[in-house]
């Protein structure tokens, strides 16, 4: 039997047996004080055999009015079940964007609908980051696969080839198709929003970034300072440093050719804090710099060297990270060339604002 006829025959069975317990309450507590006599009228006789055949009429009248009255009440019951059941059985045929969105007063049906449409969302995001780390890995690894391909094609059919060099830029392929790799997966980790959380000085995630791009920097001929106040920030040491490396590694490689500078630093406000990197460089317009955090968007020109092969994925990565962290990323073009980027975290230990 189906939800709905069992909660229909429990609802005719306590109206059929509440009927009938008033009916045998009338029979034994009040006929019981009528004599039985043939010289009395009415008596017990008398009112039993008119009492009987409508007692029993509205046994009967109960017994439909249950069913019927039941089966309507069971089915306005079960209609939220019922919309969360088609939900459902759309979401098992690959649908993830319809919601039950049960409206009405907050009861059992409406919290297990809302907590079915919050599944529901994250199980869309998590599908969408997986198609879309598909999409992009499948976009860009074609580009060095196909590089290697035509490497091996190439000497292949080459006598006098060049073994050395060419091993030496399978290298460079297979080392930028493995960066690549890297990046996606640090992408996918920071959509998740699943990771330990402690607390992280990021003043210090500063100063190790830059000391550890000091070589870079060094070659390119770009000026880099830090400095800030202690900043804590609840988040994962991992990603922070990621963040802060690829906010450096990107303000060193898109500068000036030459005299180029780099400017780290770190504030620490009453409900929040502050990491700013401000580098000199190229005249960006701001219909440029809104495009920046997109997957595979370069600030200038697609950069290719030893030092930094580019995969365009370095300020998606800082965005997604600052998002999983609960913060915002500001980007700012520099009037006179070069690009101010801020991101803002919350405070681990927020002040209580003044008034």
């Amino acid at each position: 039997m189906s939800a709905r006829l069992k909660l229909t025959l429990s609802y005719a069975a306590v109206v059929v047996v509440s009927g009938g317990l008033l009916l045998a309450a009338v029979v034994f507590f009040l006929l019981r004080y009528v004599p039985d006599t043939v010289d009395v009228f009415p008596n017990r006789g008398d009112l039993s055999r008119a009492f009987v055949p409508v007692a029993s009429t509205i046994m009967i009248v109960l017994l439909v009015f249950g069913l019927g009255a039941g089966w309507l009440l069971a089915g306005r019951m079960l209609a939220p079940l019922e919309r969360i059941g088609d939900v459902a059985r759309l979401a098992a045929q690959g649908s993830l964007s319809h919601r039950v969105a049960l409206s009405g007063p907050r009861d059992e049906f409406r919290d297990l609908a809302d907590i079915f449409d919050s599944m529901l969302e994250q199980l869309e995001a998590h599908v969408a980051e997986q198609q879309r780390f598909a999409a992009n890995a499948s976009h860009e690894l074609r580009t060095p696969l196909a590089i290697s391909q035509t490497l091996l094609e190439v000497a292949a059919a080459d006598p006098d080839r060049d073994v050395d060099a060419l091993i030496e830029r399978l290298r460079a392929v297979n080392a930028r198709a493995i960066e690549l790799t890297e990046a996606l997966l640090l992408l996918s980790r920071a959509d998740r929003k699943t990771f330990p959380r402690e607390i992280v000085d990021l003043s210090l995630v500063a100063e190790e970034a830059v000391e550890a791009l000091l070589p870079l920097a060094d070659r390119r001929g770009v000026a880099v300072e830090v400095g800030g106040v202690p900043s804590p920030v609840l988040g994962s040491p991992a990603l922070l440093q990621q963040l802060v490396a690829n906010l450096v590694l990107n303000a060193i490689v898109h500068n000036l050719p030459t005299g180029g500078g780099v400017a780290v630093r770190t504030h620490s406000l009453p409900q929040a804090v502050a990491l700013v990197v401000e580098n000199t460089g190229a005249v960006l317009p701001a219909h440029r710099v809104a495009t920046l955090v997109e997957p595979f968007q370069r600030g200038a020109e697609r950069t290719r060297g030893e030092d930094h092969a580019g995969v365009g994925l370095g300020l998606a990565i800082v965005d997604r990270i600052t998002q999983a962290h609960g913060g915002t990323l500001v980007l700012t073009p520099r009037q006179d060339g070069g690009l101010i980027v801020t991101v803002w975290l919350p405070h681990p230990y927020p002040a209580a604002l003044p008034g």
